[in-house]
């Protein structure tokens, strides 16, 4: 797999990327090929024999609805009734959970494998990562809600009026309408954000199989340090104009981005 050069996406990471006074935000949007290369196809041929008759990995519930303050919200509208009344607390989650797991083929979670280790590369090796530490999750309204709330709670109004151009960006690149989203979410012993501070982490992958590309956005808050942190980007300067085209985000947000599936 390789990192795709994107300027566009350089630069949302940048914005995302803030000091609020109150805490540290980290962002990076990053669009990678789904084509293994060098060492990666020795990987994968090794994994596939060790899983061999198994050509699926069962997924954990996704994460954007258990635990999720989008619970009983209007954007949950159009979800398969099992998983509105798991949520909503009419149903136990015993009754309907192994209708909620998912699986996952072998091939499409070694990308997710892979697209880690490319991201957090060298400090981190995820390919013996279980396949329950990823889920996918049911739609993008609700990824989009999600990302929302934690962004929107630490940065507020700065984030919302940023909001429209980051989903412009990534639907630019990765045409949000055709891609499977999945989701990690490791134990804290695995958890790259783990280190004491962080407040919130996700990581989300956009995967378009037809494009044979992965778009990963990964983002987290921590407590500030007493000094300046060298990867900051002063805030005085935060979400000032960039140059999207603007005829394009028009016709996005026109389309309406809460009807994507």
């Amino acid at each position: 797999m390789k990192l795709l050069e994107n300027a566009k996406l350089d630069g949302i990471s940048d914005q995302l990327t803030m000091d609020t006074g109150d805490c540290e935000i980290i962002a990076r949007v990053e669009s990678y090929s789904c084509k293994m290369v060098g060492n990666e196809k020795k990987q994968y041929k090794h994994l596939s024999h060790h899983q061999e008759g198994q050509n699926r990995q069962a997924l954990s519930p996704p994460q954007t609805i258990f635990g999720s303050p989008l619970a009983g919200s209007p954007i949950l509208n159009g979800l398969p009734a099992v998983l509105t009344r798991t949520i909503s607390g009419s149903s136990n989650q015993s009754e309907c959970g192994p209708q909620l797991r998912d699986a996952v083929d072998n091939k499409t979670l070694f990308y997710l494998k892979a697209t880690l280790n490319l991201s957090f590369q060298p400090d981190y090796d995820f390919i013996s990562a279980k396949s329950d530490e990823f889920s996918r999750e049911p739609n993008v309204k609700l990824v989009m809600g999600c990302v929302r709330s934690n962004l929107a709670a630490t940065a507020g109004d700065r984030f919302l009026s940023f909001d429209p151009f980051l989903w412009a960006a990534i639907d630019e690149e990765i045409q949000l309408c055709d891609c499977d989203i999945y989701s990690y979410n490791p134990d804290l012993e695995s958890d790259p954000y783990g280190e004491e501070g962080t407040l919130w982490s996700f990581n989300y992958f956009f995967y378009n199989k037809k494009l044979k590309r992965i778009l990963f956005f990964t983002c987290h808050a921590k407590r500030p340090f007493d000094g300046p942190s060298d990867e900051m980007e002063d805030a005085d300067g935060l979400f000032e104009y960039m140059e999207f085209d603007h005829e394009y985000l028009n016709s996005t947000l026109s389309l309406g981005i809460a009807g994507y599936h």
